[in-house]
């Protein structure tokens, strides 16, 4: 009994220092692996965040050659024209502005009021910073009565979002960010032709006879040389109130305004010279009219005509004088 107990003993005190070898042998390997691990981790976080940082600076590049409002792209314009969306106005838009008596001093302020789009918060890395001169001729044509042949190529302004995964801009930045074809309907399209051809043939014979009669009665006036331009006037008045200051003949400034019976308007000297010509009746409606029917027009809109501000035509003056006052600029001009 005693012989087994010891035998028991010695197994037991082996094993025992098995596993203390065992112990001592282990504890070193998962140290290193860790650290190894964790080594790994962080270079792929580096490597990620780099790869993560140059896309979003390759889409900022792309990103400049895009316009803010429509997203068109700075390619397609042959000059390569673009405007800085934080920008002071240009000298071109300041006079338009200048004639119509408004002011603004940067783009922001303009591209709220025509496009509705606050553009104060913008980030270099989501929004562009230009936009092209289709948009800008957009402004020009809002603030100007020129007719133009410019279309906004959107229902809407662009929105704007951060780079992703899935991004447009960085595939579509030469050509632009694509929107959607709408495939036309032929026989609405047709329909549509076919009305606006006739139209334009009526509008066409009838502005026809009206262009003649006026070329003829502006033949017979021949006044450019004594009456003033309405080109003249330095504020863009409403067509409708340079239509009511203007004569009807040779549709300069009213110099000498008399009224007729009909209650037309006419420079003096011009409609003596068609009533001679062309006999007693109105040249706008037709109606019967004689030279002793002819009456001053009220004197409320003689002062309204004389306050109104107009250009010396006189080359290397550049004054500004009103038509009551005109008369006597341009005799200080004889006398000089």
């Amino acid at each position: 009994e005693s012989h087994l107990a010891n035998n028991d003993k010695e197994k037991v005190a082996a094993s025992l220092g098995i596993v203390n070898d065992a112990m001592t042998l282990m504890p070193q390997e998962p140290i290193h692996t860790g650290k190894k691990l964790n080594n790994g981790a962080q270079s792929t976080d580096k490597d990620a965040f780099y790869v993560n940082r140059t896309e979003i600076e390759a889409h900022r590049v792309n990103l400049q050659h895009l316009c803010r409002i429509c997203g068109g792209s700075f390619k397609n314009d042959p000059y390569k024209r673009s405007h800085p969306v934080h920008g002071p106005v240009d000298d071109e838009m300041q006079a338009l502005l200048r004639k119509k008596e408004r002011r603004a001093t940067s783009w922001p302020d303009l591209l709220n009021k025509v496009f509705k789009i606050d553009v104060r918060g913008d980030m270099d890395t989501i929004h562009p910073t230009n936009f092209c001169h289709n948009c800008w001729s957009v402004i020009q044509r809002k603030f100007s009565n020129a007719p133009c042949e410019v279309y906004f190529p959107r229902k809407g302004t662009m929105e704007w979002h951060p780079h992703s995964m899935s991004c447009d801009i960085c595939g579509t930045s030469s050509h632009g960010v694509k929107r959607k074809k709408q495939a036309p309907n032929p026989q609405v399209s047709k329909k549509l032709r076919i009305i606006a051809e006739r139209a334009r043939k009526i509008m066409y014979a009838r502005s026809r006879k009206q262009v003649n009669s006026k070329s003829i009665m502006k033949k017979i006036t021949n006044c450019q040389k004594i009456h003033l331009s309405t080109k003249m006037l330095i504020v863009d008045y409403p067509a409708d109130f340079v239509k009511s200051i203007s004569c009807q003949i040779c549709e300069h400034i009213l110099a000498d305004p008399v009224e007729t019976t009909c209650k037309h308007l006419f420079c003096r000297l011009c409609i003596l010279k068609c009533l001679k010509v062309i006999g007693s009746y109105c040249p706008s409606c037709r109606y019967p009219c004689f030279p002793t029917d002819l009456v001053n027009p009220v004197k409320s809109f003689l002062s309204i005509l004389n306050t109104l501000a107009v250009r010396c035509p006189v080359k290397d003056c550049y004054e500004e004088v009103t038509l009551g006052k005109y008369s006597h600029h341009l005799s200080s001009h004889k006398e000089k």
